[in-house]
């Protein structure tokens, strides 16, 4: 049995949070962009703020245990880790579980015993994503915890987090990724009040045919060429010298933003964009016709069949 006093209660997800996980779903099967599962961005992330939120709450535990008197040595020190195994909403996360030496540790995060936990998609992309005070990442922190925890172990834990997550923000990327995907997702942010913003994503596809997130951004919505020209040349600089082709939707100013920081690279806007944009012309009940018809197109193997079956297709619709 879990220890329900200490754990943590974590909110039912709201319907835009449901929608935001939607997203994440659906850009990656659209994609290929492993989100999800075991191998997948979300899992190894979750892991990192988890083990890094749990070292930091073991730490304030140990500082309230003090220095036994008699010894001059502190009362409770560090003693190792157990592996242990959560269910997520993206997936099985493995994480180590730090240890005290006393055995009076009770994480309140990850409760003992507790082999579930939910509802930490969208604090887990805050911290990740750049343009967020630190204000606003303890609140999602503080709400995945609960009101009973202190500002001070808040603090403690965002700090213990940010290191981490600034550590993944600026670390090296590859030369040249082949393909890169940019798309926008949609979740809660407070500032003040709880207000919808766009958060950035761009994925890489490497030489290896590896899948890499390269960067996040928190962004306002009204974003232009200016804005879009600073996050690739952020990439540019942490080693992207080049893509052969960007993928993304009609974001104002990001093909203006392309060409100037990779003048070589094809912009491809994103298929299922282009579908989506397709059947705004189109009436509802010819869409189950209409999209298969549009996927014998997109995904013919020469450009060839391609235009063949675009021939096919005017002449039917």
């Amino acid at each position: 049995m879990a220890d329900k006093k200490n754990a943590v209660q974590l909110p039912r997800p709201t319907a835009v949070e449901v929608e935001f996980a939607q997203q994440l779903v659906e850009r990656a099967k659209a994609d290929g962009v492993s989100l999800v599962g075991p191998g997948g961005f979300l899992a190894g992330i979750t892991r990192t703020v988890l083990e890094s939120a749990l070292d930091a709450e073991l730490d304030a535990h140990l500082d309230e245990a003090g220095v036994d008197e008699t010894t001059g040595r502190r009362a409770n020190v560090r003693n190792g880790h157990g592996a242990k195994t959560v269910q997520t909403e993206v997936g099985p996360v493995r994480i180590q579980v730090p240890r005290d030496r006393v055995g009076s540790f009770t994480p309140r995060i990850v409760p003992k015993h507790a082999r579930r936990l939910d509802g930490f998609n969208e604090a887990i992309l805050s911290l990740y994503a750049k343009g967020l005070t630190t204000g606003e990442i303890s609140a999602h922190l503080a709400d995945v915890y609960d009101a009973e925890v202190s500002r001070e172990l808040i603090s403690r834990v965002t700090d213990s987090v940010l290191d981490e997550m600034e550590a993944w923000r600026q670390r090296p990327l590859d030369r040249i990724y082949p393909v890169v995907f940019i798309d926008a997702l949609v979740m809660k942010i407070r500032q003040g009040q709880v207000a919808n913003r766009p958060v950035y994503v761009v994925v890489g596809i490497s030489l290896d045919g590896e899948r890499d997130v390269l960067g996040m951004w928190a962004g306002s919505g009204g974003e232009g060429a200016k804005q879009w020209a600073g996050y690739l040349t952020e990439l540019r600089n942490r080693g992207v010298e080049d893509a052969f082709m960007v993928c993304s939707d009609g974001l104002k100013g990001m093909t203006t933003a392309i060409e100037q920081v990779w003048p070589q690279a094809v912009h491809q806007q994103c298929v299922v964009h282009l579908v989506r944009a397709s059947l705004r012309y189109t009436n509802r009940k010819d869409w189950q016709k209409i999209i298969p018809a549009l996927r014998e197109i997109y995904t013919a193997p020469t450009v060839a069949a391609a235009e063949a079956r675009f021939e096919a297709f005017a002449a039917e619709f």
